[in-house]
């Protein structure tokens, strides 16, 4: 069977039973949309409803037969409350009695649609995940496997990372006379040896050369070009018009590949040729800069990207609309000539390819097994610079592209892109809906008109109803109030990057994520100041409501929502203080769990055997079992490489050794080509390894936990902001005072 007779059977096998379900969910859905009841008639049809869904969420979850079947009829329940909100919203709420009221209002209400039809084209695109089963090309007949042009894109990065990226990449499990390596420098172009400060001309040549050594010592190929034109693009594009292999797999700098990552895409492209992609999850090796400096549960709590490629690109491939994300891909050569090689009309031209060859009709396939292991941004400053670029390359899309109605494209792939698309304009809701309660209890705006009995039957209904589905959907891959941390933190900075693109859609430039920065001290991010605005505007906001419920007692119910409201924006904002926090970073390399059975054999020959606790390329904790006597400073940590399918050896030195815990901690000391190779194919060769590290942290929690969580580790840090704040201020009131002083 193909992947589209795969995904088009899942889709025609429920075919049936939706539509049963759809009749039976029909009335429901048009009492709920169509019947003139007050308040409390809806408050009690909504109570039922709710029921309802909550009963069929948790079916949904623990019953395997019939899940597909309680999905439907939650997601329909869900989409009918949310209807109802906004009609009623429409319909009865929006009043005002100036020019500044009417604009407030429809901006709030704007927001609103726009949340609500991001809802349900999440539920929709969401609503089926599609898992495929593991193909592999053992017992495949040799003679008819493609040949492979492995491609890692550069622009300045650190040899020390592209290294091992290289040498992972070189261990591929694929026959080796149809294995080719090649390095794309576009730090070391002509255009930037030839530059017209000698300085930048310098560095471009040092790199060129030093990219040059790299690619001779570890025996791979090096390509460079004449101009920087269309930036990963167009570096892509200038290799592929100088290889010739029938399939492209592409790999970020910094994104090491574990050595079944052919074995495992490959057979998708001979099970069918019209398949042009194939895509893995991006697996991050180490903690975003929200999941370090505010969690600190990187191995507990799912990650953003667990969210995307484990549940978001399943749902996508169901529809047949899973696209491709830049890197750990594999692409068809032939397709790629029909489109003129990687689209470079965007800054998001992986999307963009992916989109021109789904209208020609051709398809795309997603593995959901983690294979790649890439760096997160460290920073802050670096985190926000890669999610302005996605989001205005999404944007591009949208205007330069048109998916909504573009030709050859399917309706349910027009849903998938225009829902992936639509989610990056949330800055323009989330904005809005933490600036709206100001409108009211600050200058007297009647922005939302309704009594404390509407909103208990409407409104309430309505969020708790979408949470509900969202937990249904996304409850293992995303925990409580974490998006809207996320969404708070970006939208004022995504906002204004959008803006932009609006106003000049070709104008945004490709800019490359910093990865690998050192912290080596821990400090405010400067990205802070705007958030201490915001802050400062809540806290003002909320005085206001104050004053207001005792200077205008008849709009206490009022009143009292909005500053309900105000109050959560407040807190979030107070949690989000502790992402702003850099916090110093030990270790140069994330340790991450590992459990594998080691024996340790001492320059002394003492042995032991133990487990491993953590692990990273730079070194390891260990866990020692039975009585030994001595500890020498140097030692070989023995280990089964189920990348390699052997024992290796790896050289260590030992830095602690802790008696009463039993523990060990270790630096490993590759010195040989061959040791090199084994620590990076032990450590991050196995994507069994990164199978199981996602199994440990992807599970779900209830509201009250993740909101607790939430709010318990953000509010700590709140007191080092307000001393750093209050030591600027005391250095800019000195700068100032000083000049006074010298001229008297």
């Amino acid at each position: 069977m193909t992947s589209l007779d795969e995904s088009q059977a899942a889709r025609s096998h429920y075919t049936t039973l939706h539509l049963v379900v759809l009749f039976v969910a029909a009335f429901c859905l048009g009492f709920l949309l169509l019947a003139p009841v007050d308040a409390l008639a809806q408050l009690v049809s909504s109570f039922i409803v709710l029921v309802v869904i909550s009963l069929c969420t948790k079916e949904a979850r623990h019953t395997q037969q019939y899940q597909y079947f309680f999905r439907t009829i939650a997601l329909v329940l869900a989409i009918a409350l949310t209807t109802r909100y906004l009609l009623w919203r429409g319909i009865y709420t929006l009043s005002y009695s100036d020019v500044l009221s009417f604009i407030v209002v429809w901006l709030l209400f704007g927001a609103e649609i726009y949340a609500g039809v991001t809802s349900v084209l999440g539920a929709i695109v969401n609503a089926y995940p599609l898992t495929r089963p593991l193909q592999t090309l053992k017992g495949c007949d040799p003679t008819i496997i493609p040949s492979v042009d492995v491609m890692i894109p550069t622009y300045n990065e650190d040899a020390e990372i592209l290294e091992v990226t290289i040498r992972a990449a070189k261990m591929l499990d694929y026959p080796e006379d149809k294995l080719h390596i090649h390095l794309l420098d576009d730090g070391g172009t002509d255009e930037k040896i030839n530059a017209k400060d000698p300085v930048k001309a310098l560095a471009a040549k040092e790199r060129r050369r030093e990219m040059q050594a790299l690619c001779t010592r570890l025996n791979i190929i090096y390509h460079t070009r004449e101009k920087n034109e269309y930036a990963k693009a167009g570096n892509v594009n200038s290799a592929i018009q100088n290889t010739h292999g029938d399939l492209v797999a592409i790999l970020d700098a910094d994104h090491v590949p574990t050595t079944d990552f052919l074995d495992r895409t490959v057979p998708w492209m001979l099970k069918n040729k019209k398949v042009f992609l194939v895509q893995t999850p991006h697996f991050m090796a180490n903690p975003d800069p929200v999941e370090r400096n505010y969690f600190t549960a990187f191995s507990r709590m799912p990650s953003e990207n667990d969210m995307f490629y484990g549940t978001i690109q399943k749902g996508l491939d169901y529809w047949g609309s899973s696209f491709f994300c830049g890197s750990a891909a594999l692409l068809r050569r032939e397709h790629l000539d029909l489109v003129g090689g990687i689209s470079g009309e965007s800054i998001t031209e992986d999307a963009e390819t992916a989109l021109d060859l789904h209208k020609m009709g051709y398809e795309s396939v997603y593995v959901d097994r983690p294979m790649v292991s890439g760096l997160a941004p460290e920073t802050f400053d670096a985190f926000i610079q890669q999610r302005m670029r996605w989001a205005q390359g999404m944007t591009q899309i949208l205007l330069l592209k048109k998916p909504y109605k573009t030709q050859g494209l399917k309706w349910y792939q027009r849903v998938g892109y225009m829902s992936s698309i639509m989610f990056w304009l949330f800055p323009f809701a989330r904005v809005i809906f933490i600036l709206m309660p100001l409108a009211y209890l600050v200058f007297g705006l009647q922005v939302y008109q309704a009594s404390l009995l509407e909103v208990l039957a409407f409104t309430i209904p309505h969020v708790v109803g979408a949470y509900m589905v969202s937990t249904m959907l996304f409850g293992r891959t995303r925990w409580p109030l974490v998006s809207e941390l996320y969404e708070l933190l970006q939208c004022v900075f995504l906002l204004n990057a959008l803006v932009k693109v609006l106003m000049k859609p070709r104008a945004p430039s490709f800019v490359v994520t910093p990865k690998g920065e050192s912290l080596d001290k821990t400090f405010v991010s400067p990205l802070s100041s705007v958030f201490y605005w915001l802050m400062g505007l809540l806290i003002i906001a909320l005085f206001a409501g104050v004053y207001k419920l005792i200077a205008d007692p008849l709009l206490w119910e009022l009143t009292v929502v909005v500053m309900l409201w105000n109050s959560f924006n407040l807190l979030l904002l107070l949690s989000v203080m502790s992402v702003l926090i850099e916090r110093k970073q030990v270790r140069k390399q994330a340790r991450l769990p590992a459990t594998n059975s080691v024996t340790i054999e001492m320059e002394n020959e003492q042995a032991w055997v133990g487990n491993l606790m953590d692990l990273s390329l730079g070194g390891a904790m260990l866990h020692l079992k039975g009585e030994g006597s001595k500890v020498s400073k140097r030692a070989v940590v023995r280990g089964w490489s189920h990348a390699l399918d052997k024992y290796v050896n790896l050289p260590a030195e030992v830095l602690h050794f802790n008696r009463k815990k039993h523990t060990l901690r270790v630096r490993f000391v590759a010195e040989t080509e061959q040791q090199q190779n084994e620590l990076i194919a032990f450590v991050l060769c196995d994507s069994r390894r990164w199978l199981s590290f996602q199994r440990r942290r992807t599970r779900e929690v209830s509201y009250w936990f993740g909101a607790k969580h939430v709010l318990g580790v953000g509010l700590k840090p709140v007191y080092l902001h307000m001393l750093v704040f209050m030591g600027n201020l005391v250095r800019k009131t000195g700068l100032m005072a000083s000049p006074g002083k010298d001229n008297q």
